[in-house]
C-alpha cells in the first residue's frame, strides 16, 4: 500500500508577524511545516516501522515556491518522494482538496494523512473535503493509530471524550498533537533527502480554482492602558484588579 501525507508551510508559531496595510507581511518570517501535518508525516513513518506493509510514503505540498523548504524537511524525516504543486500564493482548503484527491487516485494510495486543522486558514475542512471527493471514510483528530493488513484502527477525540474506531482502507485520517512525537531530521538524512525525487507539478492541469475569495480583512489592535496596581497591600491590589476586570475589561460579572 501507499500512504500520501500532506505538507503545508506556515509561519513559525513563535515568529513575530508584522501587519502592513491591513495585510500580514510575511517577509523575513520563519516558515515551517504546519505542526499538524508534521504529525502526519511522522505517523506514516511509524506505521511502516511498526511492520505495516507500506510500499511507499509520498509527500504532497500545494503552495508557493518557498514551500519546497518544508518538503525538503519531510524528505529528510524519511518519506520516500514528494510532489510539489506550485502556486502563486495559497489556495483555500476546498481547492486544495481537489488536487489531493486527484493525486491520490493517480498514485493509487490507500491512506491519506492530513493535519486536523490548517494553521494558515484555521480550517478543519481539508480532510473532510478530500474524503467527500473520493467517497472514502474518514477519522478526524486521531491520537492513536494502528494498521493491520487493510484494517485501520485507533482512537480519536470527540465532544464527549474519545472513541475507538476501526475501518477498512482506503481512508482519510486527520492528525493532531498527541498522536506522536515528530523526529528531527539528522544530518545524514538531510544529505540523503537531496537525492530523493521531488516532482514539480503544474497547477493548471488540476482545474483547482479558489472557491473562497477574500473580500476584506481587519487586524484588531488595542493600545495598552499602562495602568499599574500598587502591590504593597495584596488584598487591596486583588480587589482593584477585580474592579478593573469588571469595569474596564468587562470579563467578569
Amino acid at each position: 500500500m501507499k500512504i500520501l501525507t500532506l505538507i503545508r508551510q506556515v509561519p513559525d508559531a513563535e515568529a513575530r508577524v508584522k501587519a502592513a496595510g491591513g495585510q500580514m507581511d510575511l517577509s523575513g518570517t520563519t516558515m515551517v511545516i504546519d505542526g499538524m501535518d508534521e504529525y502526519g508525516v511522522e505517523e506514516a513513518l511509524q506505521l511502516r516501522e511498526g511492520g505495516a506493509d507500506v510500499e511507499e510514503i509520498i509527500g504532497l505540498a500545494v503552495g508557493p515556491a518557498q514551500t519546497e523548504d518544508a518538503v525538503r524537511t519531510a524528505l529528510a524525516m524519511g518519506i520516500d518522494r514528494a510532489i510539489h504543486v506550485e502556486t502563486d500564493g495559497y489556495l483555500d482548503p476546498i481547492a486544495v482538496s481537489k488536487i489531493v484527491a486527484t493525486v491520490a487516485q493517480e498514485e493509487g494510495v490507500s491512506l491519506i494523512l492530513a493535519g486536523g486543522q490548517q494553521a494558515d486558514w484555521d480550517s478543519q475542512a481539508l480532510g473532510a473535503a478530500t474524503a467527500e471527493r473520493l467517497g472514502w471514510p474518514q477519522a478526524t483528530w486521531t491520537n492513536d493509530l494502528a494498521l493491520s493488513g487493510n484494517t485501520l484502527s485507533g482512537k480519536h477525540d470527540v465532544d464527549s471524550g474519545s472513541e475507538n474506531f476501526q475501518m477498512d482502507l482506503p481512508a482519510v485520517v486527520t492528525t493532531q498533537q498527541g498522536l506522536n512525537e515528530p523526529r528531527y531530521p539528522t544530518l545524514p538524512n538531510i544529505m540523503k533527502a537531496k537525492k530523493k525525487e521531488l516532482r514539480k507539478d503544474d497547477l493548471s492541469r488540476f482545474g483547482a480554482e479558489k472557491k473562497v475569495q477574500l473580500v476584506s480583512s481587519e487586524i484588531q489592535t488595542r493600545s495598552r492602558k499602562n495602568q499599574m496596581i500598587d502591590g504593597k497591600d495584596p488584598q487591596a491590589a486583588a480587589q482593584e484588579l477585580l474592579n478593573l476586570l469588571r469595569s474596564e475589561a468587562k470579563i467578569l460579572n
